[in-house]
């Protein structure tokens, strides 16, 4: 089954949802605000629950935070470690690579989608398409990004 994590407008905060067709609003636990949305099957991801748009981009599953923090501990270490603790993040890295799943997300609403049955239909993140989404309003309607 498909869990989807949407971002509260009003604080920021995660909301955690499995898709539910009789589900109208989902509610922040933190601020109390309410977010429309609206499921259909999603038996495959085709439409945002929450923005109704169609683009999506993959990436694997991982917290960037966490990814950074990582990086800046072996810069720290480097000093006295000669570079050493880059290989070792590097080493980490590539196994996290080689283990963690995709996962989908919404270019208009950064909606994350996870156990998303056609993940490999997805394409992986475009940056002009998302500027061309995020600053300009364009839908693409689920289409690759054509010159």
């Amino acid at each position: 089954m498909m869990e989807v994590t949407l971002t509260c407008p009003g604080c920021g905060s995660a909301i955690h949802l499995t898709p539910n067709e009789a589900l109208k609003n989902a509610q922040c636990r933190i601020c109390q605000e309410n977010v429309a949305v609206k499921f259909g099957k999603m038996e495959k991801l085709e439409e945002c629950p929450r923005c109704h748009r169609m683009d999506f981009y993959s990436q694997k599953d991982f917290n960037r935070k966490l990814g950074v923090i990582l990086f800046i501990i072996a810069a720290i270490l480097s000093i006295w470690t000669y570079g050493i603790s880059f290989i070792v993040l590097y080493i980490f890295d590539f196994i996290l690579f080689k283990k963690l799943g995709n996962i989908a997300i919404c270019y208009k609403c950064q909606t994350i989608f996870r156990k998303v049955s056609n993940i490999n239909e997805i394409r992986p993140f475009n940056h002009e398409m998302n500027d061309r989404i995020v600053y300009s309003d364009h839908d693409f309607k689920g289409k690759p990004l054509v010159h």
